[in-house]
């Protein structure tokens, strides 16, 4: 498992997603008390910014078109979009936060960017 810095926990706010770029992949990462997820930041749908969506439970909703993502497996939970997003494995260690972006967890396809 090859992972990268990606941020600090201290510095993610709680349901608020962000976009970061891990070895030229889009990530989009939410906090959820403790825990850091870390899905593809592309919408399957349109290709676009999942990051800047909105959280809602344990899920990602895309601005443009209101789809939205389940945080740990990627599957859409409401149209458009009918395809999933990949999930990446996350870990923390102390403060920082590591993505591996190698493989997604769920083997959902890589959408374009």
């Amino acid at each position: 498992m090859a992972t990268t810095e990606v941020a600090r926990l201290s510095e993610l706010q709680e349901a608020t997603p962000v976009r970061v770029e891990v070895d030229g992949v889009p990530v989009c990462l939410v906090r959820v008390g403790d825990t850091v997820k870390a899905v593809h930041d592309t919408c399957s749908h349109q290709q676009w910014s999942l990051a800047d969506g909105m959280v809602w439970g344990n899920g990602v909703e895309c601005s443009l078109h209101g789809s939205t993502f389940d945080l740990d497996t990627g599957r859409p939970s409401s149209l458009p979009a009918m395809t999933p997003i990949p999930t990446f494995a996350v870990h923390t260690d102390g403060d920082t936060v590591f993505v591996d972006v190698d493989v997604a967890t769920n083997d959902a396809p890589f959408p374009e960017h």
